[in-house]
């Protein structure tokens, strides 16, 4: 088994598992060390945990509750794959308090986790303007709503919660350039990650990640236009990490490339004139 972590957070931790166990090897025990959803992306597997067992298949949900116990058997295919989320026990009782909810130990595979699944793949790798956290989250809260069968809670929007979306967004656009992940905004808002992520996307209509991506962008757009400094420099004063991940996400936005954008600013009009042909 090979394990890479894709995204570490004191409330939550992504990995990437990997098993290449074949049928003939023998099993063996081992046990959750925390509250987890692991998503299946390729392969089957058996799971047996407190007397019970389960066949899990791509779109399938592996459900780890603290200190349980558990066996993976292989007897059909060999080389599956899962997405696990595993979350801190503040963050399991932010979403739902009824813990009782983390001993079903499997979920089959369900349109709506299977689609959040696949979108939190896409943010690990860099394909997404959502980010890990918030996917993570999101699937997190899908996953107690479809196991308690109950709808996701559609709340009102308080004052107070509003003037703390505001806030929390103009805080996100003073400090874009710094490193800002969905727990540090929360925590600036006063609220849980949960909560706040909510809040933040239904006041607002995006999500913390995608405001603070396109408040990045946007200061970047300024500066390609109006500075002389090289792309890889404003790519690092906008607060992104590496000059490819500026190139994707800019293009993704503005349709061209970072350097295609400054020159049109320069002048060159044929570069958004193409682009908007090709539109038609």
């Amino acid at each position: 088994m090979s394990a890479t972590a894709l995204f570490q957070h004191a409330s939550m931790s992504v990995f990437d598992y990997r098993c290449t166990a074949q049928p003939h090897d023998r099993p063996f025990v081992e046990r959750h060390a925390g509250f987890s959803l692991s998503y299946v992306r390729k392969g089957s597997f058996g799971y047996r945990t407190r007397g019970k067992s389960f066949d899990l298949v791509v779109g399938s949900v592996l459900v780890g509750h603290p200190d349980d116990e558990f066996i993976c058997t292989h007897d059909h295919v060999c080389g599956d794959e899962c997405l696990s989320f595993q979350f801190s026990s503040a963050l399991v009782d932010s979403i739902g308090d009824d813990r009782k909810l983390w001993r079903i130990a499997c979920v089959p595979p369900i349109a709506e986790l299977m689609v959040l699944g696949e979108l939190t793949q896409a943010a690990a790798a860099g394909r997404s303007d959502l980010a890990v956290d918030e996917t993570v989250t999101l699937f997190a809260a899908r996953f107690v709503a479809a196991v308690s069968h109950r709808a996701p809670a559609s709340r009102v929007v308080s004052a107070p919660d509003r003037r703390r979306a505001v806030d929390a967004a103009l805080w996100i656009a003073a400090n874009a350039h710094a490193a800002i992940d969905l727990a540090s905004a929360a925590r600036e808002a006063g609220l849980s990650p949960f909560h706040f992520l909510r809040v933040f996307t239904k006041v607002l209509g995006v999500t913390p990640h995608q405001y603070l991506l396109r408040s990045r962008l946007r200061r970047a757009a300024r500066l390609l236009a109006e500075d002389a400094r090289s792309i890889m420099d404003v790519a690092l004063d906008v607060g992104f990490a590496d000059l490819s991940n500026f190139v994707r996400t800019f293009h993704r936005a503005a349709g061209v490339s970072p350097r295609s954008f400054r020159n049109a600013a320069k002048g060159d009009r044929k570069i958004f004139q193409e682009r908007i042909a090709l539109r038609i």
